[in-house]
């Protein structure tokens, strides 16, 4: 689950993004993307790949 996602970020467009990259089903609502699987390990680097700032990422698992 990816929390605080703005309309700034285009969470829509960002989700497909994702589920393309990791190979999985998801939606966005709520301010939040939601993947299926687990996906702690990669996301991180993926997001950073998409442009956003290393130091804006916390991973919790």
């Amino acid at each position: 689950m990816i929390e605080n996602v703005s309309k700034e970020m285009k969470p829509e467009e960002l989700a497909k993004q994702l589920k393309q990259k990791l190979a999985c089903g998801g939606t966005y609502k709520e301010g939040r993307i939601e993947l299926q699987g687990d996906h702690m390990n990669k996301i991180k680097k993926i997001l950073v790949s998409l442009g956003f700032p290393e130091e804006s990422i916390e991973v919790v698992g």
